[in-house]
């Protein structure tokens, strides 16, 4: 009989714009990234996962707080309320210590007054972590300013050399402190990374040529958009394999403090980015590239004995706190709108089924260059569909079994008009689950 407990800490460690299709075991012949493969053929891989709403603030408040955007952060440079509890809160009352490093962007904080490396977050607006040491937003990874504390202990500093680096550098220090502790933790790295500017340290930006770089099937064949998708490519190949060196850092300092055995990992992204995909850059659109994210759960000794394996389930923002708190045996609190899928690596039976579907949103759309202008909503389903409307117009269907780079658009051919009647009473569902507000189209 398998007498194996699991694990009681748990980590998260993710990167900005990383789609989930720029990985070694995803595909991607353009870069290794052996740590991150480790991850996956160790633990559960959320093939399906996606970032609910493809844009940073959105996305990160929805992971805190395990509320969809609507009722959490909407758009860009928006606040997260600080009356409301976090995953660190829970985490707090179980007796958890509870540390974040890294970048923050729920503050609210606009660019355009100062640059957000160097706005502080004040202390009762760091979401409950015990230990805190971050920034709003910064998009210079070479110039990454974080501040920490309060009061005499407050700190605010330049990071030495390559943010990416830097910040697993104090995630680690951090660790090893933890390991002499008897108190489970719950810590979280968070980095700006593979986010543009494309520019990573000289070993890895040296490992890519951009005219040597295999583009995906659904760039067109327009100059500027494959020279653009080229050069930002490179850097931005780079900068993952640069995080997946540091995964291995830490993957080898739980090894070194003892803590392998009794830590889960928790690697993923907020959103993806489309580089070139339909003619389209950056993120906040309803395409894979854009809403795909890398979603691995590992952790606990490397034959760990529960469940491991490809699962498609379609893991949304709202789901990561819930199912890490199920992880650590803490119950979920009914606030929380997300559901727990700690039972898949727990090889327990959910109290309810798993949901079919995810619900996506862009709420607010930011009007930044290549980025959607309007708002609209959708959904991705187990089976493989996707449906997004724009307010009173459908916009988008596609069956991703037989077409996964999205190229036959099908929301408006009428011999699938069974399938998007279907995917149209999900979505509503969705919207009256939320409490969403959005026009649907009329279906007939």
């Amino acid at each position: 009989m398998d007498t194996t407990e699991p694990p009681k800490n748990i980590i998260w460690i993710f990167g900005d714009q990383h789609r989930a299709q720029a990985m070694g075991h995803r595909g991607d012949p353009n870069l290794h990234t052996p740590n991150m493969d480790r991850l996956s053929v160790e633990g559960v891989n959320f093939t399906q996962a996606v970032g609910g709403c493809p844009l940073c603030c959105p996305f990160r408040g929805s992971l805190l707080s395990g509320l969809y955007p609507n009722k959490a952060v909407h758009g860009h440079e928006v606040q997260l309320d600080p009356s409301l509890p976090t995953v660190a809160t829970v985490f707090n009352e179980a007796g958890y210590d509870t540390a974040y490093f890294g970048k923050w962007h729920v503050d609210g904080h606009h660019e355009r007054d100062l640059r957000g490396a160097y706005h502080i977050v004040p202390p009762e607006r760091r979401g409950d972590f015990k230990t805190w040491l971050g920034y709003e937003n910064n998009n210079s990874q070479w110039d990454c300013w974080v501040h920490g504390g309060e009061g005499d202990n407050a700190v605010h500093y330049k990071l030495p050399g390559y943010e990416t680096d830097a910040l697993t550098d104090l995630f680690i220090d951090d660790l090893k402190k933890k390991a002499d502790a008897d108190t489970p933790f719950f810590s979280v790295l968070s980095v700006q990374p593979p986010h543009n500017p494309y520019a990573a340290p000289e070993e890895f930006m040296g490992m890519h040529n951009s005219g040597e770089l295999e583009l995906r099937p659904n760039v067109p064949d327009i100059p500027r958009v494959t020279q653009k998708a080229r050069k930002d490519l490179a850097g931005y190949y780079a900068m993952i394999e640069n995080f997946d060196w540091n995964i291995g850092r830490i993957r080898q300092a739980l090894d070194d403090a003892g803590l392998t055995e009794d830590t889960w990992i928790f690697f993923f992204s907020d959103h993806g980015d489309m580089h070139g995909s339909h003619g389209q850059f950056l993120k906040t659109s309803p395409w894979e590239e854009s809403i795909r994210v890398p979603c691995i759960l590992a952790g606990g000794t490397p034959y760990y004995k529960h469940g491991c394996g490809d699962y498609n389930i379609p893991m949304n923002h709202v789901d990561y706190a819930p199912t890490s708190l199920g992880l650590c045996g803490i119950d979920v609190p009914d606030w929380m709108m997300g559901t727990d899928y700690s039972g898949l690596r727990l090889k327990k039976k959910p109290e309810q089924p798993y949901p079919e579907s995810a619900y996506l949103q862009l709420v607010t759309p930011t009007c930044h260059g290549y980025s959607t202008d309007r708002p609209w909503r959708g959904v991705v389903t187990r089976d493989g569909w996707k449906y997004i409307v724009l307010e009173g117009q459908p916009l988008m269907m596609y069956n991703l079994n037989e077409d996964p780079y999205e190229q036959a658009n099908l929301a408006h051919n009428s011999i699938f008009w069974k399938d998007r009647r279907r995917l149209h009473g999900l979505l509503e569902e969705w919207i009256e689950k939320t409490e969403d507000d959005f026009q649907l189209p009329t279906e007939n």
